[in-house]
């Protein structure tokens, strides 16, 4: 009797699996629904911020596609909740790499959704992704607005629409959440946010908005983006170079990026599971700004982890941070797993 019943449990396990399998395939499609909960803010400040980051929650469907060559298992895609007008920007494209067993069979894991820097081609991001599913998780690298799949015959945003694009970006990277849940295989009760460079600005001001993601990790980004665009180098300076042509310099230039400004709102960051990897040599993002944002979210300085380089050379610590994450990550997945169920979605 007791070797029928456990059979009968593995085969229902088996098939369990395999259907979701079936299920995230090209063509199949999830519903799913906004989550994001601003809650109360007592500072007039951040709920300006909020307000103008924030947009009605909503139902929407979420569609798995044929991954391009080297670009994970499977691409998906929902609709942005800010409508920029372009209509191929609109749909947000995510890079589902998929956690495997040693058979190489897709797994159950808790997912990481990975925001890729501002290279045209998000190596850094995908480099990320692909060792985090070697981690064992599922990753899923959102490509930011104009990137990828959203950049319609070459078309990138010009000065003046920078700004904006970057709202945007926080936008899709909250909603990537939501949609992440509604997927197969995903541990729905552990579901992480990872950003580098330029994603890890984005990532910060997502993370803050409300607490829909389990963990947050943040490399080589900081706050006062406003001192980091007028005052970085490398990268921050052909950012500078586009607001210029724009005309956005000065106090306009000022109030526009006060928008996006991490700052205002990182106190809203939950200090025990937010990480900080910045880097001590750092010209793009100097190690002042990246002080600015630990500060502001509070956290313990086991929380912020300082590496030995800069902004390029910090690549080397990579393996270090896919382990550190995965530490931070798994011990929690087993905890959450132990005392509760599953989460409908």
């Amino acid at each position: 009797m007791f070797r029928q019943l456990l059979s009968a449990l593995i085969l229902f396990s088996i098939s369990t699996v395999t259907f979701a399998e079936m299920t995230a395939t090209p063509g199949a499609t999830f519903p799913a629904r906004d989550t994001l909960e601003l809650g109360i803010e007592a500072s007039p400040d951040a709920k300006a911020c909020l307000d103008g980051l924030a947009w009605p929650p909503a139902e929407f469907q979420v569609r798995c596609e044929t991954a391009r060559e080297r670009c994970g298992d499977l691409m998906v895609q929902f609709p942005s909740p800010v409508n920029s007008g372009d209509a191929a920007n609109d749909v947000v494209t995510m890079e589902w790499y998929m956690a495997r067993d040693k058979a190489k069979a897709p797994i159950n894991a808790p997912a990481i959704v990975v925001v890729h820097e501002s290279g045209s081609g998000m190596t850094v991001g995908r480099m990320m992704a692909g060792g985090l599913r070697m981690q064992g998780f599922h990753t899923f690298m959102i490509q930011l607005p104009y990137y990828g799949e959203r950049r319609a015959n070459g078309k990138r945003p010009s000065g003046e629409n920078l700004v904006p694009v970057i709202r945007q970006a926080v936008a899709d990277v909250r909603r990537a959440r939501d949609a992440v849940v509604a997927l197969p295989l995903v541990d729905k009760e552990n579901i992480s946010l990872q950003g580098t460079s330029l994603g890890g600005f984005v990532t910060a001001t997502a993370a803050s908005l409300d607490h829909g993601y389990d963990q947050v990790f943040i490399m080589l980004a900081g706050g006062g983006l406003l001192d980091v665009i007028q005052n970085g180098q490398r990268d921050a300076v052909k950012f500078r170079e586009e607001l210029t042509k724009a005309g956005l310099t000065g106090d306009k230039l000022a109030s526009v990026v006060a928008t996006i400004e991490p700052l205002r709102i990182a106190h809203r960051l939950d200090p025990a599971t937010t990480w900080l990897y910045s880097a001590q040599f750092d010209e793009v993002v100097p190690p002042a700004n990246s002080a600015r944002l630990a500060r502001a979210a509070k956290l313990e300085p086991s929380h912020h982890i300082e590496m030995l380089a800069n902004h390029y050379t910090g690549i080397i610590y990579v393996p270090y941070i896919l382990t550190h994450i995965q530490q931070q990550i798994l011990p929690l997945a087993v905890e959450v797993r132990s005392v509760a169920p599953q989460r409908s979605e």
